[in-house]
């Protein structure tokens, strides 16, 4: 595919085009609730194979890619899937022929790369003014860029962050439901993924895709899910290049906070109200738990040890 003129210095500094990279209604969005968007990166070069194929081999290289065959399925359980359907292709010869691969590949926090931190940057900067008017703080920002084989799936799950999910190249079906859809996810397994990062209260039932908001989503094309929103994808008949556009915010750090306090309750016997449900019982939560955590962050410095700030424009990962 041709580059577009608007990205002709190849990087990520928009050239030619003054409006958001990302749109959506401004007018009716809300940070906890699922909706449609678009985008203008189809044509970007960082997002073609050729380009995507370096970032492959430089990712690999620190442990920065997630991928497994073609086999795995909607109940895979996410965490697993790359050890219980392994792809032995790598990201080389993956990335060399994605169209017969058989696979299913994300590339991880794509913002470690000097030249794909730019990209993560320019996109985000471009909403950040709309999306701070409804949901303040935005930081530790990520990308996540997901080539796909024809028909392959990404196991039905839930992620901590804020995602704008992005369709480049090929076609794909999302499902998303909502955060505070409990039948899909209880509050006692988003409690627990938030305290441990643990996903295996969240089983997959098929009778779940009647619940789903369902996007089926060509280039130029995408969702936003919100925190904690349980989504399945599934790859249409041809190769597929997606980028995710990640990050957190007040209310999702105050929300984190609040799961995890309740996580600790449940496993000292007492079982907390829904988050939500009591706004005075959150408010006090929340302070304790916000004091007990700034205790902890005094004792890491006064030990010499590094403390990572909460509003770090980009999310840091461990070389």
């Amino acid at each position: 595919m041709a580059a577009n003129p608007r990205w002709q210095q190849g990087q990520a500094q928009a050239v030619g085009f003054d409006g958001p990279l990302i749109e959506f209604d401004d007018a009716t969005f809300d940070p906890w609730r699922v909706q449609t968007v678009r985008h203008h990166l189809c044509a970007h070069p960082l997002l073609q194979l050729p380009a995507l194929a370096g970032l492959g081999e430089r990712l690999e290289a620190r442990g920065s890619i997630r991928t497994h065959d073609g086999s795995a399925t909607a109940g895979t359980p996410f965490g697993e899937a790359p050890a219980l359907h392994p792809n032995r292709k790598g990201a080389a010869g993956t990335l060399a022929d994605v169209a017969k691969a058989n696979a299913w590949m994300s590339l991880l926090n794509v913002q470690v790369d000097p030249t794909y931190r730019e990209l993560v940057g320019t996109v985000l900067d471009s909403i950040q003014g709309q999306v701070e008017r409804h949901d303040p703080g935005m930081s530790h920002r990520s990308g996540w860029i997901f080539v796909t084989s024809p028909n392959a799936v990404t196991p039905f799950h839930f992620d901590k962050e804020h995602n704008f999910i992005l369709q480049v190249h090929g076609r794909k079906r999302i499902y998303v439901w909502d955060p505070d859809d409990t039948v899909v996810a209880s509050e006692h397994a988003r409690d627990r993924f938030h305290h441990h990062h643990d996903r295996h209260l969240l089983q997959w039932r098929e009778e779940f895709r009647a619940r789903a908001h369902v996007f089926d989503v060509g280039p130029g094309e995408g969702a936003y899910m919100p925190s904690t929103a349980p989504h399945l994808v599934e790859n249409g008949d041809g190769p597929s290049v997606t980028a995710s556009f990640t990050y957190y915010t007040r209310s999702t750090r105050r929300d984190a906070l609040l799961h995890k306090a309740h996580s600790i309750l449940r496993e000292a016997g007492v079982p907390p109200p829904p988050v939500g449900r009591h706004p005075w019982f959150d408010a006090m939560t929340h302070a304790g738990i916000s004091a007990s955590v700034g205790v902890r962050r005094i004792a890491t410095t006064l030990a010499g040890r590094p403390e990572l700030s909460r509003r770090a424009r980009f999310a840091l990962v461990p070389q």
